[in-house]
């Protein structure tokens, strides 16, 4: 009797709570028109609250448990909505500054494990080799089966210059890796620029942050200069940027584009009902542009690389990507806890939802990485015949063919990535084909 008694009590503050929230009009606004709170789930609630109050091995405190049953509604929705708890909802406010604590990697939860949705360029994590598709299966020695996202994060989170080891899996490797990473104050430059012909720009994007469209502009513009008032192509390298800020996306797919849809979005709720036009200028006037994009190519990625393939104003290259195509409101609870919500997904101009299925490239590379192979035996030339004619354009003894190989004046790093070299070599050609250009 004591038992029953016991449980009709926990029952009341939770009817009495349900019974509140049903006449809040957010509640009552479903697809099926029914307002009614489903009690009976409500009281097996109460019935399990008050078993695990009892019997549990361990005192329970009443708000830890409530918590508990909040984020697990949550996490149960998708792998992106969640509650923010006071450390979470700080950490989340100052995402988009371009600084913050970590090792500089975008992950998600995959069958119960971390996996990298991709390493933040200048990151301990990247020059450590972590890579896009990397499956974190334990921390320091620690397994991650059965920690929540939150959990496995606040264990790579700690002190700079303090190390973690991950044991990763990875794809097309036998065993298990295990890689030693220096934590660190992350301070992430957003773009990168520079020339890699004369007339052919490199705008590298590693995410979307506030002032990111500000800062790709400067450097095109900064090229622009250099090239002689115009560029003859751009490449816009999205590999590997996890995305970010939804109009940061937007601005940058603008400042290419004339006319139309960028992106639109869809949701139950108006608010959630969004679609962005582009202004009639375009900062290359026509000149051709290749995307380069990969499997860690995510969210805003996604919506620069969609929009300009729908508009037919870039040619998207590389392997298909990640396929973030929902969108996710901060909502706060009071000054110090929020509820991160998915409320909509992304739509590219001509329809398609980016969700699960990401962007599908227009020339699909695969992820091959140049090695230099060893010099084999010199072949003769005519230069090597003896009594051979000069060449009259000589200068000098080495001949005007000096540094005019096809990687001179390359960096290591940008001779050996296949995928920029063809990017570059595809620009070239479309910079023949457009009219007027010498």
């Amino acid at each position: 009797m004591k038992d029953r008694f016991f449980r009709v009590r926990l029952l009341a503050p939770v009817v009495a709570a349900a019974l509140v929230l049903a006449q809040s009009p957010v509640v009552a606004d479903t697809d099926n028109g029914n307002d009614k709170l489903p009690l009976e789930e409500l009281r097996v609630f109460a019935e399990v609250f008050g078993r695990i109050k009892k019997d549990y091995v361990e005192p329970v405190d009443d708000r830890e448990l409530l918590n508990y049953a909040i984020e697990g509604m949550l996490s149960g929705l998708d792998p992106h909505s969640a509650y923010l708890n006071e450390e979470d909802y700080k950490d989340i406010r100052v995402g988009t500054s371009g600084e913050f604590g970590g090792l500089g990697i975008e992950v998600g939860m995959e069958n119960g494990f971390v996996k990298v949705i991709s390493p933040i360029d200048d990151t301990p994590a990247k020059r450590a080799g972590v890579r896009s598709g990397d499956v974190i299966i334990r921390l320091d020695g620690k397994p991650i089966k059965g920690m929540s996202l939150d959990d496995a994060v606040k264990l790579m989170r700690g002190k700079p210059g303090t190390d973690i080891t991950l044991t990763i899996v990875r794809d097309g490797v036998d065993k298990p890796l295990e890689i030693v990473v220096t934590r660190d104050v992350i301070k992430t430059v957003s773009v990168k620029h520079r020339m890699l012909d004369p007339g052919f720009g490199y705008v590298r994007l590693s995410q979307f942050q506030a002032r990111t469209p500000e800062d790709m502009l400067t450097g095109i513009g900064a090229m622009k200069r250099q090239a002689g008032g115009s560029l003859k192509g751009l490449v816009i390298d999205l590999r590997d940027n996890p995305g970010g800020v939804l109009n940061a996306a937007v601005a940058i797919s603008d400042a290419f584009l004339t006319a139309g849809t960028i992106v639109y979005t869809e949701g139950r709720i108006r608010d959630s009902q969004l679609r962005f036009k582009a202004a009639p200028d375009d900062v290359l006037e026509g000149a051709p542009i290749v995307v380069l994009v990969n499997g860690g190519s995510a969210s805003a990625s996604e919506i620069v690389a969609g929009a300009l393939q729908d508009h037919k104003r870039a040619v998207i290259m590389g392997q298909q990507t990640f396929g973030k195509g929902s969108v996710q409101t901060i909502v706060p609870v009071n000054d110090t806890t929020a509820v991160k919500l998915t409320t909509a997904r992304y739509f590219t101009p001509n329809g398609r939802s980016i969700q699960a299925e990401g962007i599908v490239p227009d020339i699909v590379l695969q992820n091959v990485h140049l090695t230099r192979g060893e010099d084999g035996p010199a072949r003769i030339k005519e230069s090597d015949l003896a009594g051979h004619l000069a060449n009259p354009e000589e200068a000098d003894g080495e001949g005007r063919r000096k540094g005019s190989g096809r990687d001179a004046g390359k960096d290591d790093g940008e001779a050996d990535d296949y995928a920029l070299n063809e990017a570059l070599n595809l620009l070239k050609g479309l910079a023949i084909l457009r009219p007027g250009m010498a």
